[in-house]
C-alpha cells in the first residue's frame, strides 16, 4: 500500500508541475520618465546696508544670504555662481561723488548650508582671498554628484572709500548670477 501511494503523489506531482510551466514567456520593456522639478536659480537680498564710514577708510558688511537652487535633475549638475558691482553713487553721480567699483571687494565666506551630492567651493573662502569685483568673479561653484542640489552662503562687502570722497548715502548694485 505504502508503494501505491508513493507512486500516486510522484505521479500527481510530476503532472502538477508540468502544467505550472509556460509554454510561451514574453517581456514587456517599461520606461518612465524622472522630470526636472524646476531649473538653476539664485536669489539674493533685496537690499544690504553695510554701515558707515569716513573718506580713506574701508566699509565691510555681510550682504545676506544667497542661494543657488538646482532643480534641474541633471546627471551633470554642475554651476558657477558670479558676482560684479557697479559705482556707487550718491547725489547727480558728479566728479567726487562716485565710489568707483574698483573700490568694491567681496569674499564668499563658507557655504553656511549645502544639499545634494558633489563638491561646493567657495570663490574666496576667507577675508585674505576676497576679490575687486569690477568685472564678474566666481562668488561659489558646485561639480560633480547628480540630482538636484543647493548651497547658501552670506558673502562680505568691503568699499574702500577714496580719499576726498564726500559725505553722503552712495548706493550701488551687487548682482550675481549663475550659470
Amino acid at each position: 500500500m505504502r508503494k501505491r501511494f508513493l507512486s500516486v503523489a510522484l505521479a500527481g506531482a510530476v503532472a502538477s508541475a508540468a502544467l505550472a510551466a509556460p509554454a510561451h514567456a514574453a517581456d514587456t520593456t517599461v520606461t518612465l520618465t524622472v522630470d526636472a522639478t524646476g531649473g538653476l536659480s539664485i536669489t539674493v537680498p533685496a537690499s544690504a546696508n553695510i554701515g558707515h564710514g569716513v573718506e580713506g577708510s574701508s566699509v565691510s558688511g555681510l550682504l545676506g544670504p544667497v542661494t543657488v537652487l538646482d532643480q534641474r535633475s541633471s546627471l551633470t549638475p554642475n554651476w558657477t555662481a558670479s558676482v560684479i558691482s557697479t559705482d556707487f553713487v550718491t547725489g547727480g553721480g558728479t566728479s567726487g561723488e562716485t565710489i568707483p567699483n574698483i573700490n568694491v571687494s567681496y569674499w564668499s565666506g563658507s557655504a553656511t548650508a549645502t544639499a545634494g551630492t558633489g563638491t561646493f567651493t567657495p570663490g574666496q573662502p576667507t577675508a585674505g582671498d576676497q576679490q575687486i569685483i569690477n568685472v564678474p568673479r566666481t562668488a561659489f561653484s558646485k561639480s560633480g554628484g547628480t540630482g538636484n542640489n543647493f548651497a547658501t552662503w552670506n558673502p562680505t562687502l568691503v568699499v574702500n572709500i577714496p580719499p576726498a570722497t564726500v559725505q553722503g548715502t552712495y548706493t550701488g548694485t551687487v548682482t550675481h548670477s549663475v550659470l
